[in-house]
């Protein structure tokens, strides 16, 4: 169940940032959109914590808002991947993957902290 919460957080977060963000764009259903969250979600399980060991240096030296950097590559990334499995999931840049990054984190962190209050 826990899962399917996660998956579902993630699909809502990137569709926010679909809506919001020039740079990002999205062409196709709901189905196939929860195969994007799960790219989502599957790379920030997997990939994001080797990539935030191996910028630990610059992590520190920023304080941690590097870790944003590291999201819109996360979200780049994830794009990528779309595109080769067919996803049809774009991000255009550096600038459009940086502010889809904060508001994928802003959105994911407000629906977890209101998910964690209901159950």
């Amino acid at each position: 169940m826990r899962f399917l919460i996660r998956l579902l957080v993630n699909a809502a977060a990137l569709w926010v940032a679909v809506r919001l963000i020039p740079g990002i764009a999205y062409q196709g259903g709901w189905i196939p959109f929860l195969g994007v969250a799960l790219v989502f979600g599957v790379l920030n399980a997997f990939v994001r914590p080797i990539v935030k060991l191996l910028t630990l240096p610059l992590l520190l030296l920023t304080l941690g808002l590097f870790t944003l950097v590291i999201n819109g590559f996360m979200l780049w990334l994830t794009a990528a991947l779309s595109g080769v499995l067919g996803l049809h999931f774009h991000v255009s840049g550096f600038w459009p993957a940086l502010w889809g990054a904060l508001v994928v984190s802003i959105v994911s962190t407000f629906l977890s902290a209101f998910l964690a209050t209901e159950a």
